[in-house]
């Protein structure tokens, strides 16, 4: 299913015709250190070389200043296209500027940028819908909690948009009425990091903040509850922990019993979709500005689905 899946997704953004070999892509990726980010990145490298495009690929080492500097070196190095998976999804109005003074093809992967809706039609944005992640992530937990319930919100970076749509969306699914019996009780940033997931856990259990399910905006936060709650003597029987991404670490806790939702967001496939997108922009092909690739949701009953 998963690869019948990503086949459709390259298929249907796939590039054609000039010299692909000559061709050259300037990647700047948010940070290297991420699990899901690491797939997407694998990816980009894998339709690359599918392609025989190179490519160059900086770690922006999650800095601001980091990233636009990457872009202004790729510009000078005239590269054919640039692909940024931002650090900040409000900092792009400058990158996008630069791209398209420079006459170089932009398209930013994963984290929707904030001029989505201003970039020039050499400019493109490939991920997945976010108004689809954390919706289908929640209406599960609604469900198996029959819609009553205290809930904790683990966000990711408050300056990422992804952060942002999924945690709306946790909230637009709570005030429906089949849903309006779920109660947020504490919501923080974790940073989408496993770490500062387990030690926010970690000052929740230390506060009596009493819960039923766990939702966090990925699954790196929400394995880093799960460390916190079994450290705390808590059974994973009386919680629902739900996250987003469906990484391998995260379909190995949901197969031991541990993560009750994730929501199969593909990285590679975006990846992939990146690099396409890009050589279709080189050869002056037209492309939507979003190229949306669909999401799944993950639960015990399906896992077998997605696991390699």
């Amino acid at each position: 299913m998963k690869k019948l899946l990503l086949t459709a997704i390259a298929s249907s953004v796939i590039a054609t015709s000039v010299s692909a070999a000559d061709l050259k892509i300037g990647v700047s990726m948010a940070l290297f250190d991420d699990n899901f980010l690491t797939t997407l990145r694998n990816g980009i490298q894998s339709a690359a070389k599918e392609q025989g495009v190179d490519v160059q690929i900086e770690d922006a080492k999650n800095g601001v200043g980091n990233q636009l500097n990457q872009v202004q070196n790729f510009i000078a190095s005239g590269v054919d296209a640039i692909i940024v998976n931002p650090v900040d999804t409000d900092a792009t109005v400058s990158i996008s500027d630069d791209a398209q003074a420079a006459g170089i093809p932009l398209i930013y992967v994963n984290r929707q940028p904030i001029n989505v809706d201003l970039l020039p039609d050499d400019q493109a944005f490939v991920a997945s819908d976010e108004k689809v992640s954390g919706t289908l992530q929640t209406q599960e937990v609604c469900r198996l909690l029959n819609g009553k319930g205290s809930v904790v919100v683990m966000m990711g970076e408050l300056t990422n948009q992804a952060a942002l749509q999924r945690t709306q969306d946790i909230h637009d699914v709570i005030a429906t009425p089949e849903c309006s019996g779920l109660k947020i009780v504490q919501q923080q940033t974790a940073e989408w990091s496993r770490t500062k997931g387990s030690d926010l856990m970690t000052n929740w259990i230390a506060a009596g903040i009493q819960f039923d399910a766990v939702i966090a905006n990925n699954d790196e936060m929400a394995i880093g509850a799960v460390q916190a709650l079994k450290a705390s003597g808590r059974s994973m029987d009386d919680v629902v922990i739900a996250g987003i991404d469906a990484t391998t670490d995260a379909l190995a806790a949901m197969k031991a019993g541990e993560l009750d939702v994730t929501v199969f967001q593909s990285a590679d496939g975006q990846g992939r979709g990146a690099v396409n997108t890009a050589v279709k922009l080189i050869n002056g092909q037209s492309v939507d500005r979003k190229v949306w690739v669909p999401f799944e949701l993950v639960t015990p009953k399906n896992l077998h689905n997605y696991m390699k």
